[in-house]
C-alpha cells in the first residue's frame, strides 16, 4: 500500500484525487495538507506539515504556487518523491524543482490527463511537417474560477512547438494593441474564462485555403486525478530525477 500525502486536499482537484484513490486499491490517503483544515474524507488535514506524522510515501500536490516552497522543504527533508501538478509557478519555482530533482524523484507536467500529452506529441509530428506554409494558434478553455492564463497546459504546447519548429518562436498573447500583420515565427496564444468548462485545448494549423485541427477536451477533472495517482505509483520506486508523463507513459 501507497500512503499518500494530498497537499490542496480541500480543493477541487485535491477532492477529484481523494475520490480517485477511493477506487484504487493501491493507495491510501494518510493525511493531507491545506490551508482549510476542515475533514472532509477520512484522514486528517493539517495547515502545518511539521505536524504530519502519518507514514507518507509519495506527495501529490494540487494546491497553489505559494505553497510550492513549503510542500519541497518537506519532500526534500522527509526524502519522499513528489508529484507536482500545481500550474501557474514561476521560473524561479520551475528552477527550484529542477533543483530539488537531484535530491529527490519529481513528477511534474502541466497536464495530468494522458489524452493531453498525447494531443502534445501529435502536435509536434504535425508542427514538424507543416510549420513552412501553416500558421499556429492555440485556443485553451477552462472555467471562470482558474486563477492563470494562459494555461500551464498552453504553455507546454507551445513549448513542444518551439522546440520542433526550426525557427526561432515567438508567443504572442494579445494583437489588439498592435496594427500588423501576422509574423510567420508567431505562435498565437489564446485564453477563455467562463463557465464551468473543465479544461478544452485546440492547436489550428491555418494554412493557404485549408485548416487542420488537433483538440483534447476534458468533460471530467478525475482525468487529471487519475494521472496524478498513476504518477504517485510510478515515483514511490524510481531514483532521484525530473519525471514527466512521457516516463509514465514509456514504464506502461
Amino acid at each position: 500500500m501507497t500512503n499518500i500525502l494530498l497537499s490542496g486536499a480541500n480543493g477541487k482537484m485535491g477532492q477529484a484525487v481523494t475520490r480517485a484513490i477511493e477506487q484504487n486499491d493501491l493507495v491510501t490517503i494518510s493525511a493531507g495538507f491545506d490551508i482549510n483544515t476542515e475533514q472532509k474524507a477520512g484522514y486528517p488535514v493539517y495547515d502545518d506539515l511539521s505536524q504530519v506524522t502519518e507514514p507518507v510515501d509519495a506527495i501529490i500536490d494540487f494546491s497553489h504556487p505559494a505553497m510550492l516552497d513549503r510542500i519541497l522543504d518537506y519532500a526534500t527533508a522527509q526524502n519522499i518523491p513528489a508529484v507536482i501538478c500545481t500550474t501557474g509557478l514561476s521560473t524561479d519555482q520551475l528552477s527550484r524543482i529542477e533543483y530539488e530533482s537531484k535530491n529527490i524523484p519529481i513528477f511534474f507536467s502541466a497536464n495530468m490527463s494522458l489524452g493531453v500529452n498525447l494531443l502534445i506529441d501529435l502536435v509536434s509530428r504535425a508542427a514538424k511537417i507543416l510549420e513552412d506554409q501553416f500558421d499556429i494558434e492555440i485556443i485553451e478553455k477552462h472555467h471562470n474560477q482558474k486563477l492563470d492564463a494562459p494555461s500551464g497546459t498552453a504553455l507546454a504546447i507551445a513549448d513542444a512547438i518551439a522546440d520542433t519548429v526550426s525557427y526561432p518562436a515567438e508567443y504572442t498573447y494579445d494583437r489588439h494593441s498592435v496594427r500588423k500583420k501576422r509574423d510567420k515565427r508567431e505562435i498565437g496564444i489564446h485564453a477563455v474564462r467562463g463557465g464551468t468548462i473543465v479544461g478544452e485545448h485546440e492547436v489550428l494549423f491555418a494554412g493557404t485555403d485549408e485548416c487542420i485541427s488537433l483538440k483534447h477536451t476534458a468533460t471530467s477533472k478525475e482525468v487529471f486525478a487519475v494521472g496524478a495517482v498513476k504518477a504517485a505509483l510510478f515515483l514511490k520506486n524510481q531514483k532521484p530525477g525530473l519525471y514527466a508523463m512521457k516516463d509514465l507513459i514509456a514504464a506502461q
